[in-house]
């Protein structure tokens, strides 16, 4: 089965080297795209620079949401992986430890839980909240099924997994042992993070409000923001 590894990135530059050059050695990808989510950093050039990666750059800033979207409509690989810019500790066994649920038929959705990085705050969250980690893997018509991904901007996972549950789908989680974030704070400084971090929280708990409603016109539901 085709498989795509789809990174949405804003301002990585400086980090999303690391993640590509992983990537670049896992096997059962046949094509990695790096969505540049309309940065104003190098981010786009970094990128570009690198041989068999497929570089998309947005013309403006949508949101995680719109970028992971933006990314699905560039291939047709069966199996998407999903895997944020700016992960410290990455190893190809890690892909694979969420890869794996999937190609196997064993789940429909698979959740990579960031643990025992630098950050006891990242480590802690993912135990909690495991519905925000952007580590997983699904394949394409689970992704596609779910309504109003584009406009959700950082409440893109919890949505794919309210998605999920709604619809009784297989859904698992693995732990990805020595991964961690470089935190919003540390990108931005504490108060300029912080801020960031209200509005990312922001949007998960919209997305988590969102009503199902009836979409008579497509005999389908979808939410209401």
């Amino acid at each position: 089965m085709k498989t795509a590894a789809i990174v949405p990135a804003f301002n990585e530059a400086s980090r999303i080297q690391a993640v590509i050059s992983v990537l670049e050695w896992v096997p059962f990808l046949n094509e990695t795209i790096v969505v540049d989510d309309g940065s104003t950093d190098d981010t786009f050039s970094c990128i570009h620079a690198v041989n068999g990666i497929r570089a998309v750059r947005l013309a403006r800033n949508v949101g995680k949401g719109g970028a992971l979207a933006a990314g699905v409509r560039q291939t047709d690989a069966e199996i998407l992986v999903f895997l944020d810019a700016d992960l410290v500790g990455l190893r190809p066994d890690h892909v694979r430890q969420i890869f794996e649920p999937v190609r196997s038929r064993e789940l429909d959705m698979c959740v990579g839980i960031v643990q025992g990085g630098r950050t006891a705050w990242t480590d802690n969250w993912q135990r909690w909240v495991p519905a925000i980690s952007g580590q997983r893997v699904m394949r394409r018509e689970v992704f596609l099924g779910a309504p109003g991904l584009e406009r959700t901007r950082f409440g893109v996972e919890v949505s794919l997994s309210r998605y999920a549950r709604l619809k009784g789908l297989k859904v698992g989680r693995v732990t990805l042992r020595g991964v961690t974030h470089v935190i919003k704070e540390e990108k931005l400084g504490a108060v300029r993070g912080f801020l960031a971090r209200l509005m990312m929280y922001g949007d998960m708990a919209r997305c988590l409000a969102a009503v199902p409603v009836e979409d008579g016109s497509k005999g389908r539901r979808r939410y209401q923001m």
